[in-house]
């Protein structure tokens, strides 16, 4: 496998494309783009000496495959009649799609290895408790089995039923109205499947990854990219040239952004967000959970979504994982970040949109703040609220991974916690911006980067081609009913290549 260490770097002559970041996005990128034109000469960097050890580690985030089945928060509010507007979760399901299906034709090709490895059949449930709550999750659940894609979501208000579903969430529960659904969803290792896609494209020729590599800086040189790089071992530093870099680099993109000097760049800012989960160990209670309870998002930060109860499969071991909660930061990465990035990202250009993103979100802040300040048993009451048996010598706090919310001129101090492409005004240098649904929509990013930025490489019909073999419905609107049909198909072909029962 071509991929150095920081010593032994493996580095191409005049690359095609470099990719910043060797986490889910950029792997995914790469493979795709190489797939689709194996002419390509593919260069990726990576800061840390490991691949995929940020953002898309599975301890660094829930592992969901956000489908829009349990996350209250794709589904946050009633619309004047009183139904629940369910547009972001169709979104969003039909991305997890594409990713599925990308996946599977990877499995099957050969790319990833088995997918037991990294992506198993989990149930979704979404817990409501209280009368308001419960009511609307019965809309909710009114609005979302009406359409294909949740046909089959059950809904329940009966306790036993519950109990069947998650017991560890009904044992010692009190008495008051309470309500769930669920749906077959999935559990995701993506930081295993970043680090597969990784080693088969640095397989490839005309690739290579440079592992403990930094990019440092962006400057356009004519029609090019000159990228500045640095050995982090032993200091060394060079320059090549590109004609299209993609910055998936997490928390650390917004910096490198900032050194291209473009004028789109200009009024962008970043808000980072930490985390920290708590983890059961212990055998015979996780054998006992085998589902992803998601309830309701806190009043006071609807936006960062809610506390879920998750079962996790890490390094071939079962546990179980609360949170996230969130914390107060000024790092923009966990492994390499410093309590400087946050000062020395602000510019003239983007100190507004700070000042009036922090006034306009008071509330947010001192969420941040007071949850910082938690102790483990403030914590521990938090998890009662879905196991109310839990004990605290069951659970210990790790630290979770570094989200940065993109912040911008535009969306006039409101923050919308979201995943989405930035691309330069020439198309190009393209830069993932954004946490949740985060990795679960890396195929579509990946897909929307090459629409935007590299649309001659779907501009005939064997390219075409290879790009459906990949993503079988990626230019059809799987939301239509008219493509019910297809939807199943399409569905059915992926969990079955990816080995998924449900």
């Amino acid at each position: 496998m071509n991929v150095g260490d920081g010593g032994a770097a493996r580095m191409i002559e005049a690359p095609d494309i470099v990719l910043v970041g060797s986490g889910i996005m950029s792997a995914t990128l790469g493979v795709m783009l190489k797939q689709l034109d194996p002419r390509l000469r593919i260069q990726m960097f990576e800061v840390t000496p490991e691949l995929a050890r940020e953002a898309s580690d599975g301890w660094n985030n829930a592992g969901t495959g956000h489908a829009g089945i349990c996350e209250i928060s794709y589904t946050p509010e009633r619309d004047q009649h009183g139904g629940v507007p369910i547009g972001r979760a169709l979104k969003i399901f039909e991305q997890f799609e594409h990713s599925k299906q990308f996946w599977g034709s990877a499995a099957a090709g050969g790319v990833v290895g088995a997918p037991e490895d990294f992506i198993h059949a989990v149930p979704h449930i979404c817990f409501a408790q209280g009368e308001e709550n419960v009511e609307f999750l019965q809309a909710r659940h009114a609005a979302m089995a009406a359409h294909h894609f949740f046909g089959g979501m059950e809904l329940t208000c009966d306790p036993a039923v519950m109990h069947k579903w998650a017991p560890l969430v009904m044992e010692g529960r009190a008495a008051g109205p309470v309500a769930a659904t669920v749906g077959a969803g999935t559990e995701v290792d993506y930081g295993l499947l970043a680090r597969r896609l990784c080693e088969w494209l640095a397989g490839q020729e005309g690739c290579g990854i440079a592992a403990g590599w930094k990019v440092t800086g962006l400057e356009r040189v004519l029609e090019r990219w000159s990228v500045k790089v640095q050995c982090q071992t032993t200091g060394e530093k060079r320059k090549l040239e590109t004609r299209f870099v993609f910055v998936g680099a997490g928390g650390g993109s917004l910096q490198i952004l900032q050194s291209t000097g473009l004028a789109e760049i200009a009024g962008l800012a970043g808000f980072p967000i930490g985390g920290e989960w708590l983890v059961c160990d212990e055998p015979s209670i996780c054998a006992r959970h085998d589902a992803k309870v998601y309830g309701a998002p806190p009043p006071s930060s609807p936006s960062l979504g809610a506390g879920h109860f998750d079962v996790r499969r890490l390094n071939g071991r079962r546990q179980l994982f609360f949170g996230p909660f969130a914390s107060w930061t000024t790092r923009f990465l966990k492994h390499t970040g410093r309590l400087s990035d946050l000062p020395l990202s602000v510019r003239a250009g983007n100190l507004s949109a700070l000042l009036r993103t922090a006034a306009r979100n008071q509330s947010l802040v001192r969420y941040l703040v007071a949850e910082g300040f938690q102790s483990i048993e403030d914590r521990l009451r938090a998890v009662r609220a879905f196991y109310p048996n839990a004990r605290s010598e069951h659970w210990r706090l790790v630290e979770a991974g570094i989200r940065v919310q993109a912040i911008k001129k535009a969306d006039r101090g409101a923050l919308y916690f979201g995943t989405e492409v930035f691309a330069s005004a020439d198309r190009s240098i393209a830069a993932l911006l954004g946490a949740s649904p985060g990795a679960s929509v890396s195929v579509n990013v990946a897909l929307e980067t090459i629409q935007t930025c590299l649309p001659h490489l779907l501009a005939d019909a064997e390219c075409l081609e290879r790009m459906r073999r990949m993503i079988p419905t990626f230019d059809h609107d799987l939301k239509q009913s008219a493509n019910a049909a297809l939807f199943e198909k399409t569905s059915r072909e992926a969990e079955e290549r990816l080995h998924l029962n449900h």
